[in-house]
């Protein structure tokens, strides 16, 4: 009998192009993908409404389609909390709390969820930042992500939930439309290059972050899905690391393929959440432990994402 999973989130940055690798792999019919909203890209296959923070409707999904995993996707990423810090704490937490719930109250084999560098905070190790470190989130969003990544491990060490997670840092994707995160200027210096050859950056010439390519990214979720329990030793989230750069040596990147580009300032209140995030990541227990290893970096990435922006807009 074919895997059977159902993703949450299935229209955001992550959701749609993990769904298109997941149905790739395991066919469309035994991927479910639910979104509070529809779009045109859920007529590939099944296709599900659905609210994550209603339980009672979540659970009825989960027993009409009875998923062997669970990809949890849904958040409000940290700019937009911010401006309803309440609001998204509600919706990060509450349905994360029902995704676990359901997975130990129907035996759901495995869960993924997803952290974020925002667990981190102004006094975390910047370069590198060691998986085990102090950690004191700013923001609402970070907030959510560090509780999130305690009750995942609770979930497992108490109930036997197998919750696995990784702690994004910024994701760049050429499909994908930003998602109101803080480093959504990686992706729209990419569009406004090819647009105007020119972008204002709401981060600073010299904030550093660490930085993925989205193939790297859904690599890594994969990869992490895919490997014995025993092999994920880390029930909290696994640093995963592949790049960092400053919007200044973006720019520079993207100037040898796109020569007079301009690259302007005008850091707004996401600068200030970014500079208390860390610089590079150390991930060596991710790379021991199940493989994590990326392909892409900043040159490679940038002709990547300028080639497919240009040949599909």
């Amino acid at each position: 009998m074919a895997k059977r999973i159902m993703i949450l989130g299935a229209l955001g940055q992550i959701g749609t192009e993990l769904t298109e690798a997941l149905r790739k792999m395991y066919g469309s019919e035994s991927v479910l993908a639910t979104d509070i909203r529809a779009s045109e890209e859920t007529q590939e296959g099944p296709f599900a409404l659905l609210d994550a923070c209603d339980k009672r409707a979540l659970g009825e999904l989960v027993d009409a389609f009875r998923p062997d995993e669970i990809y949890h996707l849904v958040a409000m990423l940290s700019a937009n909390a911010e401006k309803t810090p309440v609001k998204g704490w509600d919706l990060n937490m509450d349905s994360l709390f029902h995704v676990l719930e359901l997975a130990r109250e129907k035996k759901v084999d495995k869960v993924f969820w997803p952290s974020s560098i925002a667990a981190f905070g102004p006094a975390s190790p910047k370069d590198p930042c060691p998986q085990n470190t102090y950690m004191d989130p700013s923001t609402v969003y970070g907030i959510s992500k560090l509780s999130g990544e305690l009750w995942c491990r609770y979930y497992h060490d108490q109930y036997g939930v197998d919750v696995r997670s990784v702690r994004y840092p910024g994701l760049i994707s050429w499909k994908g439309e930003p998602g109101g995160g803080t480093t959504d200027y990686a992706v729209e210096i990419f569009h406004e290059a090819l647009r105007s050859n020119a972008y204002t950056s709401f981060i600073d010439r010299d904030t550093r972050l660490p930085m993925m390519y989205m193939s790297d990214a859904l690599s890594a979720t994969l990869k992490i899905m895919e490997v014995p329990a025993e092999k994920v030793k880390i029930r909290t989230a696994y640093n995963i690391g592949a790049i960092s750069f400053t919007p200044g040596e973006l720019a520079e990147a993207i100037r040898l393929v796109r020569p007079g580009f301009q690259l302007r300032v005008a850091p707004d209140f996401r600068d200030a959440i970014a500079q208390s995030w860390p610089a590079v990541l150390d991930d060596l227990p991710a790379r021991m432990d199940w493989g994590h290893d990326p392909k892409f970096g900043l040159h490679e990435m940038v002709r990547d994402m300028l080639t497919n922006i240009s040949a599909h807009s």
